[in-house]
């Protein structure tokens, strides 16, 4: 067979990956994808074939288990070797949280480059340090084989200042300080698909990214010029269980009036807010609408909320929309959340088609007439790594291949 990639997604207690032809056209064929979850806790390897979707599953205990990424990794490694033993891997990619303000790419990993991004660890520390973890049990496994870093960070690299800066002194943003976006794979994917349907529709566009992550991209002219999502993946939207936009001040509460630690509010934040905070019952935007429970309802009120006031605010950045875009877990597939989020938007040219949107797998779902087109997408940071992977480790001849 040929040259082979594969995609790598390290998070605090699993590794996501994907196997991609990587002769296959302008979009690499994905091969197989899976993951290995819990590392270190109750670890589970499942995986997909794509050929025959053929599932497999195995739970670990014991002195069989992994207990970091590396194990983890050889496990994913021998389910490879078994199923597909002729694949040569010719390069590897990873999803990394942060750039910085640094990298407006993907960029092959060398010692240089895993210096600056050990660097950004402060600046996400509760991601960029499993990316690296992913990063160097690649390096082991796979040694002298092609490593590419493809960031979340970098499609927002085209802000412009005022939407990419904060209002504190200059020096701060000099050091580091300022409104990086995320989701970048994810927008940037959509982007392309978009493009390809409609050159048109990217002059002027608002991508909404609904998932356990939650953000808002607006898009001129092809390019990121604000996001909701800003210094950290905490900020802008209410998340699964992330609080989203908060008052600093309310910290400054927590930590001074109720001897809460910096700890316990990062975990208060990050890990008990949003969606499963508020409504007490879950993380899952499934189980929230199912429910018939009063905080559950006001959950969703307050998410939906927020998001329209935040496309709101995005459409004015680009002074009006040509498109809109709902894709991720809740975007792609909540008919409820798509239909309240533009209930009375009539007024901005968006009107959607209420039958479109509650069939499955509609990819328009605004009315004949709306002057907004509104599309449902699924997104692939997968594919959009493998992608840059094969760039970036010139595997390809690819048109998409940078000179």
């Amino acid at each position: 067979m040929g040259d082979h990639v594969i995609t790598l997604n390290a998070g605090s207690s699993s590794i996501k990956f994907a196997l991609f032809d990587a002769d296959g056209g302008e979009w690499p064929k994905m091969v197989a994808t899976g993951q290995v979850e819990g590392i270190g806790v109750s670890p589970e390897f499942e995986v997909k074939r794509s050929v025959d979707k053929q599932k497999t599953k195995r739970s670990f205990s014991g002195d069989d288990a992994p207990k970091n990424h590396a194990e983890a990794l050889e496990i994913i490694i021998g389910w490879l070797n078994e199923s597909f033993p002729n694949v040569h891997i010719g390069a590897i990619g990873h999803r990394v949280v942060h750039g910085g303000p640094v990298y407006t790419e993907p960029v092959r990993i060398d010692p240089g480059v895993l210096a600056h991004l050990e660097a950004f660890s402060p600046l996400a520390p509760l991601h960029q340090p499993h990316n690296l973890a992913g990063i160097a049990a690649a390096g082991k496994a796979f040694p002298g084989i092609p490593q590419v870093a493809c960031f979340d960070t970098a499609f927002h690299r085209t802000q412009p200042f005022v939407n990419d800066t904060f209002g504190i002194p200059l020096e701060f943003y000099e050091q580091g300080v300022r409104r990086y976006g995320f989701h970048g794979l994810s927008y940037e994917y959509i982007t392309e698909r978009l493009r390809k349907r409609d050159p048109q529709a990217v002059s002027r566009a608002v991508v909404l990214h609904l998932g356990n992550g939650a953000s808002m991209c607006a898009i001129k002219d092809g390019q990121a010029v604000s996001s909701t999502m800003s210094f950290s993946p905490l900020d802008g939207l209410p998340m699964g269980t992330r609080c989203g936009q908060i008052d600093a001040a309310v910290l400054f509460y927590l930590i001074q009036q109720k001897g809460m630690s910096v700890e316990q509010v990062s975990d208060l934040l990050y890990k008990k807010s949003g969606l499963k905070g508020m409504s007490g019952i879950s993380s899952d935007m499934r189980d929230l609408e199912a429910s018939e429970k009063l905080p559950a309802r006001q959950a969703i009120d307050y998410f939906v909320t927020r998001i329209r006031r935040e496309l709101g605010a995005l459409m004015a950045v680009t002074g009006g929309v040509e498109s809109i875009v709902f894709t991720g877990g809740i975007g792609a597939n909540s008919q409820l959340v798509r239909e309240r989020v533009l209930d009375g938007f009539a007024w901005a040219g968006i009107v959607i088609d209420s039958g479109a949107n509650a069939r499955r797998g509609e990819e328009v779902i605004s009315a004949i007439g709306s002057a907004v087109r509104v599309y449902v997408m699924q997104t692939d940071e997968e594919a959009m790594i493998a992608r840059h992977t094969i760039a970036a480790a010139r595997l390809s001849t690819s048109r998409f291949q940078k000179a």
